[in-house]
Parts: C-alpha cells; structure tokens; sequence
C-alpha cells in the first residue's frame, strides 16, 4: 500500500492545469509538506518522441500512439511516482492516464477498456481534478501564450471528442471544476478539494 498522496491533473489543453499544479505544490510546501510535481508526456525518451509528434502533427496509429504513451506512463510510475509515494510524498501529477482515456478515446478506441487497463496497472489516484473548459476557449487561451497550437491535439474537433470521453468518466475519486473562473477561484477550489483527501491539511 502507497503511504503518499496522488492527485493527478487533467483537462483539455488550456485548462489551467499547469498553472494549477504550481500553485498548489507553493500552499503545500508552505504547510510543511513534502511535494513531488510531476508531468506526463515526460522528458523520457518516449515522452520526448511523444512531443515531437504532437508538433509535427504527424500521428501515428491509435494502438501504436496508445503504446507510446503506455510505455512513458510506466516509466514515469517506476521511476518517479512509485518511489516518490512510498516515501510519503505527495505527487502533483501534470495529466495521468485519464488523460490517455480521453485522448487515445477520441481517436476511436475504447474508452471503457483504456481505464479499466490503466486502473489494473497503474497506481490510482486519490484525487484526480479534471478541468472543464470549452474547447474553443481553451484553444483561445493557448492562442494567447504566443506560441503555435500542436496540430496533432489542439484541434477544435478533436478537442469536441476528447471533452465528451471526459464527461463520460465516472470515479469516486474525481472532482470536477469550472476552469472558466478566475484563477484565484479555482486554486481556492482545488485546495478544498485536496484538503478533503489530504487530511492533515485540516489541522494546518
């Protein structure tokens, strides 16, 4: 059994998640805690082939992207997150295999199966805070950083189908939050959300 904490982040692109997960790893550090954030795609090397074909939009197929994602995901787990949560951690995850769910669904494989696989092998969350945004705003905000979209994911259409496999996932363990509101009233929600499971918070 982990003796750390694991919240996992996830959304759509442009959802505030990156910034969320700063923010939250500045109120846990300031509350003593020991924190580990982290990210998916990773800087491995499946991660970083991952990357390279998200900005050359040149996909590959389904099952194959699938097993590219699954191999970083297993390193990410063996190297960074199992080590980190048998340590007492807690681990900011930057998008986990929800993630993979909604995306890889999107592109026609089976939604029900890809968590019914990750959830067999990989770690589950205690927490996992999924951002609900529009897509065109979320491809809005991207605009905005001055940097060119990634045709292989930020596309409107896609993005559509990614957003319903989303709303489709139904756990215990997720929390849905309005990423259309400030930024200071979605960081205060996703401390309450963290304090619900990280329980010591309540005392600090």
């Amino acid at each position: 059994m982990k003796a750390g904490t694991l919240v996992a982040f996830e959304g759509l692109d442009g959802s505030g998640k990156t910034t969320q997960v700063a923010a939250l790893e500045r109120a846990l550090r300031a509350r003593g805690l020991e924190v580990v954030a982290t990210k998916e795609p990773t800087d491995g090397p499946w991660g970083r082939r991952i990357r390279a074909m998200a900005a050359a939009g040149e996909r590959p197929a389904p099952d194959e992207e699938l097993c590219w994602f699954v191999e970083d995901r297993r390193e990410h787990v063996r190297d960074v997150l199992a080590p980190a949560l048998a340590a007492g951690r807690v681990v900011l995850c930057d998008r986990y295999f929800l993630s993979t769910v909604a995306y890889q669904g999107a592109r026609g494989l089976d939604p029900v199966r890809l968590l019914r696989e990750s959830e067999a092998e990989f770690p589950q969350p205690d927490l996992a805070i999924l951002f609900e945004l529009d897509p065109g705003a979320g491809l809005a905000r991207v605009g905005r950083r001055g940097r060119a979209r990634e045709p292989a994911f930020e596309e409107h259409a896609y993005l559509e189908r990614v957003a319903a496999v989303f709303r489709s996932i139904d756990r215990p363990w997720l929390v849905r939050i309005d990423a259309g509101a400030g930024e200071a009233v979605v960081h205060a929600r996703v401390l309450a959300a963290v304090e619900r499971v990280l329980w010591p918070l309540a005392g600090r």
